[in-house]
C-alpha cells in the first residue's frame, strides 16, 4: 500500500506531502489547480520519463518520494527474488531528484536504472491514465487482460511453451542452415577446413600474447634499459654511505642513543650491496638478439591477425575453432545430422502444439468466465442489453506466448452483430468498459495500489454513481487513489484530498490538504453547484455524503 507521497519543487508545487489510506482516495480540485502534476509525479517516481522544465521555477532539482508499505508475503517474496532488501517493518522507499543534468532513482537509498524500478514498482502499483482505455483498441491486450485474470493457470503453462518455443526456434534454425545445394556445402567445407588448419596450427595457448609484448617491449628498448641501469649502478657505488657509517660509528661510541642511525646505515648499506649485485647480474646477463626481437613480433602479428579473424582473445578464438569443427562435422555427414534435425524438429513442434493447445483450452474457459462478469459488470454501468464475448482465432505459427489471438466484441444495442471494441465503443464507453473490466480483475489481481486519473470522463448523471459504486467495490481489495471531477464519486471517498492553486509571492503554487468530514461536504458542494453554492446546494452535498456512507456500510458496499 502507498503509505505516502512527498513532493517538492515539481512544477507549480513547492512542497506537498500526502498521507494515503486503505479503501479510496480521492483527490479533487478546479480544472488546472494541478490534479494532473500528482499523477505525473508518481509517474516520475516510478521512472517515467520526464524533462528538466518539471523543475519550479528558481529551484535547483525537483525531488519525489513514495513510501510503501509492503506487508503481503507474497510481495516481500517477489521483491527478495528482485534482489530488494526490506528492513522488518516492511517499508519501500522511492524516491528520484530531477535536475537540469541528470535524474536519480533510489529505492531504499540504493541507486537503481529506470528499468530496475519499473520491475521493482511493478508488482505495487498500477496506473490507470486518462487515455489508458485507448489500449482497448489492441488485439494484443485483450489477451493480456485474459492471461492477467486467468494467471494462475496460464502461467505455468506460458512458462513451459517459452522454454518449448526457444528449442524449437533454435533447432528451425539449425535446419535451415543444413539448406544448401552440394556445391555450396563443398565450398562451405573447404574453407572450414582451411580456417580450422590456420587456427590449430598456430597452437596458441593462454598468456601467450601478454607474455610476447612484454619480451618485444624489453628487446626493442634495450639500449634504454642498459643506460637506465649503469647510470643507476653509478648513482649507488659510491662511499657516501660507508663513509656515513664510519663517522655515526665512531660517533656512537660517545653517544648510546647514536646506535638506532648506525643500525639503520648498516641495513641501508647492505640493501644497498644487494641492488648492486643484482643490477650487474642483470647487466651481465642481458642480451640483444634481434632475430629473437623478429621472431616475437612475427607471433605477435600471427596472432593479432587471428584475433581480427576469430575474436578477440585465444579463449574466443578456440570457442570459435570448436563451431567451425562442429559445423564441418554437420557438413560431412550432412543427411544423416538433417535426418536427425528433423525427426527433432518434429518432436519439438508436438510439444509445442501439445502445450499451446492446452493453453488455448484454459484461456477459453477462463474468458468465458471474464466475459461474463464484464457483461455485469457493463450492465451496472448502464449498458443495457450489452452483449460481450471474446473470439479466438489461430495464428498461422507459433510465438513464446502460444498460438492464440484473441479479441473483445461487444454489441450495445438488441438486434446488432457482435463487432470489435474499436468499431463501436466511443471514448467514453471504452473508458467504463475498462474500468468493468478492472472492477472484475480486482478479485484475482494482486497489484496492491491502483490508481485512476479521471476515470469518469465522459460520464455523468445515474452512470456517474454506477461508476462510484464500481471503484467503491475495488477499493474493498485495493488501496484505490482516484482524481476525479465528479461529485457523486467524491462521495464515496474514505479520504478526500482537495488541490488548490493559489498566488503567492508573486509565483502561482499548488497546494494539497486533506479535508475533515465538514470539508468534503464543502467541496461536494462545489462540485455540484459550479459558480454559485446556495443552501439547497450543501443539503444536496450533505444528503449525497450521507448516501454515500449508507452504500459503503451495506454487506455487498
Amino acid at each position: 500500500m502507498l503509505l505516502d507521497l512527498r513532493v517538492k519543487n515539481l512544477a507549480l508545487i513547492e512542497k506537498a506531502e500526502v498521507n494515503f489510506s486503505e479503501g479510496l482516495n480521492i483527490l479533487t480540485g478546479e480544472t488546472g489547480a494541478g490534479k494532473s502534476i500528482i499523477i505525473g509525479s508518481v509517474n516520475m517516481a516510478l521512472g517515467g520519463k520526464t524533462s528538466k522544465d518539471i523543475i519550479r521555477q528558481g529551484a535547483d532539482s525537483a525531488y519525489v518520494e513514495l513510501i510503501f508499505a509492503v506487508e503481503e508475503p507474497e510481495k516481500r517474496k517477489a521483491l527478495e527474488e528482485l534482489d530488494v532488501e526490506l528492513p522488518e517493518d516492511g517499508m519501500l522507499i522511492i524516491s528520484r531528484r530531477i535536475t537540469p543534468g541528470r535524474s536519480v532513482s533510489k529505492v531504499n537509498d540504493e541507486t537503481v536504472t529506470a528499468g530496475r524500478l519499473r520491475e521493482i514498482t511493478g508488482c505495487l502499483m498500477d496506473i490507470h491514465g486518462q487515455h489508458e482505455h485507448q489500449s482497448l483498441l489492441y488485439k494484443s491486450k485483450h489477451l493480456q487482460i485474459l492471461d492477467s485474470y486467468a494467471k494462475s493457470k496460464t502461467h505455468p503453462v506460458k512458462e513451459n511453451i517459452a522454454r518449448a518455443y526457444y528449442a524449437y526456434e533454435e533447432v528451425s534454425e539449425k535446419l535451415k542452415g543444413m539448406n544448401l545445394n552440394g556445391e555450396a556445402r563443398l565450398r562451405e567445407a573447404d574453407f572450414l577446413r582451411y580456417e580450422i588448419q590456420e587456427i590449430e596450427g598456430a597452437k596458441l595457448r593462454e598468456g601467450e600474447e601478454e607474455e610476447l609484448t612484454a619480451e618485444c617491449r624489453r628487446l626493442r628498448n634495450a639500449r634504454k634499459i642498459m643506460e637506465n641501469l649503469s647510470g643507476a649502478y653509478q648513482a649507488i657505488d659510491g662511499e657516501q654511505i660507508g663513509q656515513a657509517l664510519r663517522q655515526v660509528s665512531q660517533a656512537a661510541e660517545y653517544d648510546g642513543e647514536l646506535a638506532g642511525i648506525r643500525d639503520q646505515l648498516t641495513d641501508a648499506e647492505s640493501i644497498l650491496s644487494d641492488v648492486l649485485h643484482d643490477i650487474n647480474s642483470y647487466m651481465d646477463s642481458f642480451s640483444f638478439d634481434e632475430e629473437r626481437l623478429g621472431q616475437t613480433e612475427n607471433r605477435l602479428d600471427q596472432i593479432h591477425n587471428l584475433q581480427a579473424k576469430y575474436g578477440n582473445s585465444v579463449e574466443e578464438i578456440l570457442r570459435k575453432l570448436e563451431e567451425k569443427k562442429n559445423r564441418l562435422d554437420e557438413l560431412e555427414n550432412y543427411e544423416l545430422v538433417k535426418e536427425k534435425l528433423e525427426q527433432e524438429l518434429s518432436k519439438r513442434e508436438g510439444e509445442l502444439e501439445h502445450l499451446c493447445g492446452q493453453l488455448s483450452e484454459i484461456r477459453k474457459e477462463a474468458a468465458q468466465v471474464l466475459t461474463g462478469g464484464i457483461r455485469q459488470a457493463l450492465e451496472d454501468l448502464n449498458f443495457i442489453d450489452v452483449q460481450f464475448t471474446m473470439e479466438f482465432t489461430r495464428l498461422p505459427h507459433y510465438t513464446a506466448g502460444g498460438y492464440d489471438e484473441a479479441e473483445f466484441l461487444i454489441s450495445t444495442n438488441p438486434g446488432l452483430p457482435m463487432r470489435p471494441l474499436g468499431n463501436v465503443a466511443s471514448g467514453g464507453e471504452l473508458s467504463r468498459i475498462m474500468l468493468a473490466i478492472k472492477s472484475v480483475l480486482a478479485d484475482t489481481d494482486d497489484i496492491p495500489t491502483l490508481i485512476f486519473d479521471e476515470i469518469d470522463s465522459g460520464i455523468s448523471g445515474r452512470t456517474a454513481q454506477m461508476v462510484a459504486e464500481k471503484l467503491n467495490h475495488i477499493a474493498e481489495k485495493h488501496q484505490v487513489i482516484c482524481i476525479t471531477h465528479l461529485p457523486q464519486i467524491a462521495a464515496m471517498a474514505d479520504r478526500h484530498f482537495e488541490i488548490a492553486k493559489a498566488a503567492e509571492d508573486g509565483m502561482t503554487t499548488t497546494r494539497i490538504r486533506q479535508l475533515g468530514e465538514e470539508q468534503m461536504v464543502e467541496e461536494l458542494a462545489r462540485l455540484l453547484g459550479g459558480a454559485r453554492i446556495t443552501r439547497s446546494v450543501y443539503d444536496n452535498a450533505r444528503e449525497m455524503k450521507a448516501l454515500a456512507k449508507a452504500r459503503k456500510s451495506l454487506p455487498d458496499g
